[in-house]
């Protein structure tokens, strides 16, 4: 009696152990990569999945084959990273990555495409793309980006880097406005941190003159305080 007690004991003790065992096993591994890909090339979806699952550290959580259901997927699962075609039916991957930023998803987007123009590259950038490479990119190489996105960091591929600066460059002096000599001058005072009358002393001018040419600096940076003209003029290129 107290041998069958004993083991029926036993027996609840296990079947209590192998649900912790189930338990522990079905809850994520924070260690690994859960990533969404979205291509709608089945070949080459099919290629990177296989080749992320075999990293032995990221898992594929779910595939799409059209913009619309990656976002939908991406909303309800938030992976850590998502792998997006920047050309898909229904929304491409800028749209894509667009809605992920204004929503405040936190997922990081890696970008594919088939070309690597600097403009393509600049644009995701600027949408808020973590990453950007091109389909004929190693296999290997998307691991690693996908790894190194998740970390937070960002991937460009280097032959596009060149012609990323020369990119930024162009777009700033496009951007920036046509500043007179002496508007430069009152500019470079300002970022020194001298006074409206300091830089008149300066520059042997009048106050009155100088706060002409500092009003005419703000509208041209559409700033309204010298603070702000400052930072602009920094963003824009115009301060070294």
């Amino acid at each position: 009696m107290i041998g069958g007690i004993k083991k029926a004991a036993d027996d609840h003790e296990a079947i209590k152990a192998r649900r912790k065992v189930g338990i522990a096993m079905a809850t994520p591994n924070p260690a690994r990569i859960r990533v969404v890909i979205a291509d709608n090339h089945p070949l080459f979806r099919e290629g990177v999945s296989r080749a992320l699952q075999l990293s032995g550290f990221i898992d594929v959580v779910a595939e799409a084959e059209n913009g619309r259901d990656a976002l939908e997927i991406i909303r309800r699962e938030v992976p850590q990273v998502a792998v997006l075609d920047l050309r898909m039916p229904e929304l491409d991957g800028i749209a894509v990555l667009h809605a992920l930023v204004r929503e405040r998803v936190e997922t990081r987007v890696l970008l594919l495409s088939a070309f690597n123009d600097s403009s393509s590259v600049y644009h995701a950038l600027e949408e808020g793309a973590s990453g950007f490479l091109t389909k004929d990119s190693k296999r290997s190489e998307v691991v690693a980006a996908v790894r190194a996105v998740a970390q937070g960091k960002t991937i460009v591929p280097p032959e596009v880097t060149g012609g990323l600066v020369d990119e930024i460059r162009m777009r700033r002096s496009q951007n920036a406005p046509v500043l007179s000599e002496r508007e430069r001058q009152v500019l470079a005072g300002m970022a020194r941190g001298l006074s409206i009358p300091q830089i008149a002393q300066e520059l042997f001018l009048g106050t009155s003159t100088v706060k002409t040419h500092a009003q005419r600096l703000y509208e041209k940076l559409q700033v309204s305080d010298r603070a702000a003209a400052v930072a602009e003029a920094m963003r824009r290129g115009l301060l070294e």
